[in-house]
């Protein structure tokens, strides 16, 4: 299997997300809260397995027993904090009352859940090489789990008649998460992304125009 092959944490949580996967049990669970814990308070690369352990109030040998490397417990982490990102994201707009509210809402929450959460959002500042490289140095596939995601939304809202059939709904979710993904990644200065207001302000004007029906050419 090649690097390109390897499902990234990202689509591996939508799938988790889909399914609505949780840790085989309690242990397990709680050695996830305080690797969770433990990573937000001094890195990934600083942290031990010894750490994790403590911090549970268990042995180091029931940590490996659970989770063999330190990698394969970072990978759990992070990919619960990302499904825990695809359930805000559904939760945020549900009470949303137009399509057009619904991607504004769905922008900004995007934005503010992965720029908020205190391993991911705080890794992407200071350990970028922890998350970073499995957003976008895998063949394009997190980005296409994403896409998925929310193509599944907008073909959800056209079966519901609030957006014309007309649309390419899987162009549209590939141009808005690439818009996403670069507001995470590159500062911008000219857009206060800390700023949901004007952050919604961005998505009426530029996303929101995406969801009507192209124009006809001209002859």
């Amino acid at each position: 299997m090649t690097s390109s092959d390897v499902p990234s944490l990202i689509e591996i949580a939508f799938t988790e997300a889909v399914e609505g996967a949780d840790p085989d049990d309690d242990i397990a669970a709680r050695l996830l809260d305080a690797a969770y814990e433990q990573f937000c308070r001094i890195g990934i690369k600083r942290s031990t397995m010894a750490d994790v352990a403590k911090l549970a109030g268990v042995s180091r040998i029931t940590v490996y027993r659970r989770f063999a490397t330190k990698d394969v417990l970072v990978e759990q982490v992070v990919r619960r904090e990302f499904r825990r990102y695809f359930d805000r994201f559904v939760h945020d707009v549900q009470g949303a009352a137009t399509v057009a509210d619904r991607v504004e809402l769905g922008f900004v929450s995007s934005l503010r859940a992965i720029r908020r959460n205190a391993l991911i959002g705080g890794l992407m500042a200071v350990e970028p090489d922890a998350v970073v490289p499995s957003m976008t140095s895998d063949g394009g596939r997190t980005l296409a789990a994403v896409r998925q995601f929310l193509a599944g939304g907008l073909r959800r809202e056209q079966q519901a008649g609030n957006v014309s059939e007309d649309v390419d709904v899987d162009l549209v979710a590939e141009m808005m998460v690439r818009i996403s993904a670069s507001f995470l990644v590159i500062p911008s200065h000219v857009v206060d992304i800390e700023d949901d207001e004007q952050m919604r302000a961005v998505a009426r004007r530029f996303l929101v125009p995406m969801l009507e029906p192209p124009r006809p050419a001209h002859s």
